[in-house]
């Protein structure tokens, strides 16, 4: 229900499970504090941070208490805090508690391993990216990619992600050949593993649309956001938002040519 959207559902049933769990396990369980903790991102989906801050901050106790402080479900719920204080807007917050996860990771399993490239590496240039720092974004998400490649390979979907990533801060800054040089290695990696019908494919076709749009080639962002539509359409449906979001910029694109 929760990846549906329907979330006074999802709660409905995590806090069912959560009152058997209480009662068969007791209150200082894992188990329970997974269940505080799958609450607590239904809250922080519907944007209610104080009970999403409440629920995380329950499952930490239980986790630090069972585990003391240096353990990998402890770098977790830091890490899951520090995005309600992100998306809240409150980055120094937010940076504290991403900054104690990547502590844990590391002291617990090395800087190259990949909880340290996505939970941490990857949030902290997400915050940076949200302060407009793109040069200490770039540092952070180049280090999370640099971990991925030596982990996976160049050809795997994280990567991929990782390129995708970087390409934006790039569009962010106004370098629209770098932003398109990564967007492009994105591209590659998610036709050659996922085909050319899938919505993360989509998703590269829009973003390279963009930048053509940027840089003033009209042509070429239609012909890249008319990809995007045609595999949303089929794989997303004709109403889905980022169908119609893709018919829009396509609508207005076309306005922009006619001038």
């Amino acid at each position: 229900y929760s990846s549906q959207g329907d979330y006074p559902r999802a709660l409905e049933y995590y806090e069912k499970s959560l009152s058997i769990l209480e009662s068969l396990l007791g209150a200082n369980h894992p188990d329970v504090a997974t269940s505080y903790n799958n609450i607590g991102l239904v809250y922080k989906d519907q944007g209610d941070y104080p009970r999403a801050l409440e629920y995380y901050e329950k499952s930490l106790s239980i986790y630090k208490s069972l585990f003391g402080v240096n353990h990998p479900a402890v770098a977790l719920s830091y890490n899951n805090i520090g995005t309600v204080y992100a998306d809240q807007g409150d980055y120094p917050r937010a940076l504290e508690y991403y900054e104690k996860s990547l502590s844990i990771y590391v002291s617990l399993f090395g800087v190259n391993h990949p909880d340290v490239a996505t939970s941490s590496y990857n949030n902290i240039g997400l915050f940076y990216t949200a302060q407009g720092n793109y040069s200490r974004a770039l540092e952070y998400f180049e280090k999370s990619l640099s971990i991925r490649e030596s982990l996976f390979g160049d050809n795997h979907l994280y990567v991929a992600t990782s390129y995708n990533i970087i390409g934006a801060v790039y569009s962010l800054q106004g370098d629209y050949p770098r932003a398109l040089e990564y967007y492009e290695k994105s591209l590659s990696i998610r036709e050659s593993l996922l085909g050319f019908n899938h919505p993360d494919v989509a998703t590269s076709y829009n973003n390279i649309g963009f930048v053509y749009y940027c840089r003033g080639d009209y042509p070429r962002a239609l012909e890249y956001y008319t990809k995007t539509l045609k595999i949303r359409e089929t794989i997303l449906g004709t109403e889905h938002p980022s169908t119609l979001e893709t018919k829009e910029n396509i609508e207005f694109l076309k306005t922009r040519m006619d001038k």
